[in-house]
């Protein structure tokens, strides 16, 4: 890819979106942040974007060569709903998209499983994010954060299954190496932190940062199926407690150097990202 590029960043207030949007700005490169409103991010154009509302698309889609690919919050299929995006993306002449999954769903598994497949034949330059679990999750507006501060409890059903937590900072630099590096990276990274963490094990760094008693307790796939079926779709909550159940059986219990490899800096370890969140 050669001349000027703009980078279309949907979810642009979001978690990952956000930092995509601040570090590409920084960089230099113009960006269209795209939001359900077109929310003013400095240095970038606010454009509206609503997956269910596709009248919404071509604005968004104009003039744009690469674009950051969130799916659409809370869906358990998203494909039905992304694919003729897709499709119009690259009638619009976007040429590189990076998607943003999860490191337990591979190509053609559930959820963005299907779309991941999708990206090489619709694309010629793409990449997939496969980042663990966040970091941000303890520290932000997650069930989790917000058990920690009401109760002082941390729920899963993961037993002692360990997760190698990463910082959304690290997965954003990744993304946007992704997007400008002059290489088509045409490739599936997972993403992880430094060490692999059960959350016991992030009870107890909270508990030495915060100086207040955090503990883990230990449900069954069935109580936390349940618990989050409180919030959220029943079949979106079935999803991520099944998740949990794959954690306790040591599927997330594993680091790659993704961060430190495309980034050149190693990743944050989550006692740093703790102590810095509650400065």
């Amino acid at each position: 890819m050669t001349g000027p590029h703009t980078t279309l960043v949907l979810g642009a207030t979001g978690t990952t979106g956000s930092r995509v949007v601040s570090q590409l700005v920084a960089r230099g490169h113009r960006v269209k942040a795209a939001g359900r409103r077109a929310t003013p991010l400095d240095g970038a154009q606010a454009v509206a974007f609503d997956w269910y509302d596709s009248a919404t698309f071509e604005q968004a889609l104009s003039g744009t060569d690469r674009l950051y690919l969130l799916p659409p919050p809370g869906s358990t299929a998203p494909a039905a709903t992304m694919l003729p995006f897709l499709h119009q993306a690259q009638a619009a002449g976007v040429r590189r998209v990076v998607l943003l999954s999860s490191s337990a769903i591979p190509a053609g598994g559930p959820a963005t499983g299907e779309v991941h497949r999708a990206l090489p034949g619709l694309f010629d330059e793409w990449a997939v994010l496969r980042p663990s679990w966040f970091m941000q999750n303890f520290t932000g507006d997650h069930m989790h954060a917000r058990s920690i501060r009401d109760e002082g409890t941390i729920l899963t059903a993961t037993g002692q299954g360990r997760v190698a937590f990463v910082d959304a900072d690290d997965i954003a630099a990744v993304a946007v190496h992704a997007l400008t590096d002059a290489q088509a990276p045409n490739t599936d990274l997972i993403i992880t932190g430094p060490e692999a963490l059960s959350y016991t094990d992030v009870a107890t760094i909270l508990t030495e940062v915060t100086g207040r008693p955090v503990t883990h307790r230990q449900l069954t796939y069935e109580q936390m199926r349940d618990r989050l079926a409180q919030v959220i779709p029943a079949e979106f909550a079935a999803l991520l407690a099944g998740m949990d159940h794959a954690i306790a059986g040591g599927a997330e219990d594993r680091t790659t150097d993704t961060v430190r490899r495309l980034t050149g800096r190693p990743p944050r370890r989550f006692r740093a990202h703790a102590e810095e969140s509650t400065r």
